[in-house]
């Protein structure tokens, strides 16, 4: 009978505890990234073969995925798979974990949780910057844009970004004639054809980012019109074909004045350059890297002359071809007394180990990218990007990390997680979950069994109470046998 007491208050204290775990996955069931606390129960000593009553075996965190509801909010983040958020509380320096992915920037431009402990993960670096000038970033000069390209390959991520002044307003006429003379409109249109080239090298190198690097080279020809002085008179005229396209100049002045107008009109054809020297040598440089230019036909009046493909264009690959398209729309622009200005920006995700994750600064002037402070957020698998006008730049990547025993992860409350004695190192995830951007997790609480194992419970409490008033009344029955 007294036995049946103890069972009885043994009941009572283990299904408290049992009501209190599944009430606060019910009371829990809209908190972001929630897991349900499943408990389990185990008998106690024997003594007889009689049972000495029942206790909590474990309290365990249900880890399984909950389901994704998309918020469209910029720097919400929902992990599809295993793995947590690597979290760091700066007033006590440390490092939790968690699934919850309702994020913000900070006041001082950092990724923070929602209750604003810093989201570690992998930040932007800037590897390169070729300017005009001194000049590093993107102010309100560069009013051209010229390209945005993000590039990724296997744990590696690249955003090339490029702007220029105003380089219609700036182009004027210069050069000595038969030696390069470019008018105004020349420029324009050389650096619109080149602007055109470098965004597609920019997306044959997208394509293939690990293409074994190679540089592009620019075709050469020349054409000898040795007698030029006695075949140039009144009346004729000397031609050339550009990819079909006639190019003539008629007698003017003199045979000279004649050649060096005439190289004046191939360097106006966009994409060329031509000098002509004294001996009637003719050189015309292709400005475009890699392209091939079809010249034919070179003749004085009904005379032909032989072209002489000095350099054969070359298309290049990898970033090389890239940098080889960028350098000659940079010496363009500068010839249009314009500036150029490109950013490279990099970052290769965290090793294994999570080594060296840390803050991720969002603003684009903290970044030394652009003067303005903040650009359009965007999440993709992770890597957070920023837009600024039609430039894209990379920013950072969220890391996330596994255990190889995560139920024995301490809960910390505000949906945080400390490491346990049996937890394991943490360890990087990237290759066995997805990053959601817009959208989060939401509570793996299952309303139909919390609500069933409330009930049953309810009734074994209630049972284990009744235990305890008939063991009472047993009691009471035998002090009255022996009075």
């Amino acid at each position: 009978m007294i036995s049946g007491l103890w069972n009885g208050i043994s009941g009572l204290n283990t299904f408290e505890r049992a009501l209190t775990t599944q009430s606060n996955n019910v009371t829990n069931s809209n908190t972001i990234a929630h897991k349900a606390d499943e408990i389990s129960f185990q008998d106690m000593m024997y003594q007889s073969r009689y049972g000495k009553g029942v206790n909590v075996q474990s309290v365990e965190k249900d880890f399984s995925q909950g389901n994704i509801k998309v918020t469209e909010n910029t720097l919400d983040i929902a992990i599809e798979g295993s793995g947590f958020f690597v979290v760091n509380d700066a007033t006590n320096n440390e490092t939790y974990y968690s699934r919850a992915g309702n994020f913000k920037m900070g006041i001082d431009g950092y990724l923070e949780s929602n209750q604003g402990q810093k989201i570690f993960g992998t930040p932007t670096t800037i590897s390169s910057v070729i300017s005009s000038d001194s000049n590093t970033l993107f102010n309100s000069s560069y009013t051209n844009f010229i390209a945005s390209s993000s590039i990724s390959s296997t744990n590696s991520y690249q955003t090339i970004n490029a702007k220029s002044t105003n380089y219609i307003q700036s182009a004027v006429d210069s050069g000595t004639s038969g030696d390069g003379f470019k008018t105004a409109g020349g420029k324009v249109a050389d650096i619109k054809l080149l602007i055109s080239d470098y965004n597609e090298k920019l997306d044959l190198y997208s394509s293939n980012p690990t293409a074994t690097s190679t540089a592009s080279t620019s075709q050469v020809t020349q054409v000898n019109f040795a007698d030029f002085n006695t075949e140039l008179t009144n009346g004729s005229y000397v031609e050339l074909y550009a990819n079909g396209n006639l190019v003539r100049q008629y007698f003017e002045t003199d045979a000279q004045t004649t050649m060096n107008e005439f190289a004046d009109k191939l360097s106006n054809v966009a994409g060329l350059t031509s000098t002509v020297d004294s001996s009637g040598l003719l050189t015309v440089n292709t400005l475009i890297p890699g392209q091939d230019v079809k010249l034919t036909s070179a003749a004085i009046g009904s005379k032909g002359y032989g072209l002489n493909e000095t350099t054969s264009p070359v298309l290049g690959a990898g970033i090389a071809m890239v940098n080889s398209s960028r350098d000659a729309l940079k010496n363009a622009l500068e010839n249009a007394d314009a500036k150029f200005l490109e950013i490279t920006n990099n970052l290769t995700s965290a090793d294994a180990n999570l080594t060296g994750v840390g803050q991720m600064q969002l603003r684009l002037n903290d970044l030394n990218l652009t003067e303005n402070t903040f650009g359009v957020l965007s999440v993709e698998n992770g890597v957070i990007y920023s837009k600024d006008g039609d430039n894209k730049f990379l920013v950072g990547k969220v890391e996330t990390a596994y255990f190889s025993n995560p139920e024995s992860l301490e809960p910390q409350g505000g949906t945080l997680y400390s490491v346990g004695k049996e937890t394991g190192e943490a360890k990087n995830a990237n290759n066995i979950n997805k990053l959601i951007g817009g959208s989060i997790e939401l509570s793996n609480t299952n309303f139909s069994d919390s609500l069933v194992d409330l009930m049953v419970y309810q009734r074994a409490f209630e049972a284990s109470s009744k235990s305890i008033t008939t063991s009472d009344e047993f009691l009471k029955t035998a002090i009255q046998l022996k009075k």
